[in-house]
């Protein structure tokens, strides 16, 4: 894997996994620069410079490109990248980030110029389009439809990131959000009695304080995520094609808005959520309307387990192996548990990734597994 804190904005703009985080909202790029980011928080400015440098080429073509309609595939897009930075990295030597900013700015209009037309119409067709747009999405609701029909539409606050930096928000019933660069959230300085909503745009990473009696409930583009108490991550800009909900700590369902019943009647719905607990994402997709569950891209540790990082098994039954890594992970792990009742292992583990981990393990004992609805699922003929 590259060495990302070694990058600068340019090298990160010019990187593959990052383009498609950025640009076209690849699920597992998401959830792996997340990850990336909640390790390596002072990063965040170094980030948010190389999206600003990409989604300003975007929208600067954006205009007459809706006019032509000529294709190019990705080898093509990856060439005119790699021409942008090779094109800043002369203009990096005497410009620096910072203090320095209206020099940068115009380097970067100097790059419009290099990067090639079709490329960058490309891009722009696939990418999501930024908060503050008003088009929605098929089977979306905008925030700005979503903040008039509010019952609390008249008392609500509003909080806008005009920043280059994420920013904390804090809520009446002192949870929290961090709100990144181009987002809005909105809510009632008071919660009513019995829940709390919040309407977002954009994208935003909640902590939630606990409260049974008082369901937290977040409005983003047609979807609605409904918590007790956890932490999260959304992102649901206005008129995007794909909306993701990451699930930190706890336990959240996740709606289609159009599905979602009215408040008396919540509860004969609950067929039509999708539950997800940590280490699991869920995917909505407005031209289908569709939710697709799945596993993030790089699981962490839960907090509860992340101080036992090394695992040492010594001929240890597979069930109790892959009832540790369940633990730990809070990732449901599904297997015969007669076929592989004579499987053992001896084996340990550090640092490794889980996915890592669990390549080793089937490969020691002959078996294969997969990833099904947000759970690994593991096959095997048995071990003799």
């Amino acid at each position: 894997m590259p060495d990302y804190l070694n990058f600068d904005p340019e090298a990160l703009a010019a990187d593959a996994s990052f383009q498609r985080w950025q640009l076209f909202g690849n699920p597992a790029d998401y959830a792996f620069w997340q990850h990336w980011l909640i390790e390596h928080p002072g990063q965040a400015e170094r980030v948010e410079k190389a999206a600003h440098l990409l989604h300003t080429l975007r929208n600067a073509y954006s205009p007459e490109a809706a006019n032509n309609h000529a294709a190019i595939g990705e080898y093509e897009i990856q060439q005119e990248i790699s021409r942008l930075h090779n094109a800043l990295g002369n203009e990096q030597k005497a410009v620096r980030w910072g203090r320095y900013a209206p020099v940068w700015y115009a380097a970067a209009a100097s790059v419009l110029l290099v990067l090639g037309f079709f490329g960058w119409w490309y891009v722009s067709t696939r990418s999501s389009n930024p908060a503050g747009s008003q088009t929605a999405g098929t089977g979306g609701v905008t925030y700005t439809e979503l903040v008039a029909t509010a019952p609390e539409s008249d008392a609500l606050s509003e909080v806008r990131n005009t920043t280059n930096s994420p920013q904390l928000v804090n809520l009446p019933d002192k949870s929290t959000i961090v709100l990144y660069p181009r987002s809005r959230v909105s809510y009632a300085p008071h919660f009513s009695a019995t829940q709390r909503a919040v309407y977002l745009s954009g994208k935003g990473f909640f902590n939630v304080t606990k409260n049974p009696a008082k369901p937290f409930f977040v409005y983003a583009n047609g979807l609605v995520t409904k918590v007790l108490g956890t932490s999260f991550m959304v992102q649901a800009y206005d008129g995007a094609k794909q909306m993701n909900v990451v699930v930190r700590t706890g336990r959240v369902s996740v709606f289609i808005q159009n599905r979602l019943a009215t408040s008396t009647q919540q509860e004969n719905y609950r067929a039509d959520s999708t539950v997800l607990t940590p280490n699991q994402q869920v995917v909505f997709l407005t031209a289908k309307t569709q939710l697709t569950k799945s596993i993030v891209a790089a699981p962490v540790l839960l907090p509860e387990t992340a101080q036992t990082k090394t695992r040492a098994f010594k001929r240890a039954p597979i069930a109790n192996v892959f009832a540790a890594l369940g633990q730990g992970y809070g990732i449901p792990i599904v297997f015969d548990a007669a076929v592989m009742r004579d499987c053992y292992l001896t084996a340990s583990f550090a640092d490794e990734p889980l996915f890592d981990q669990l390549d080793l393990i089937c490969r020691t004992i002959n078996a294969r597994y997969e990833q099904i609805n947000g759970a690994i699922v593991v096959s095997s003929n048995g071990c003799n």
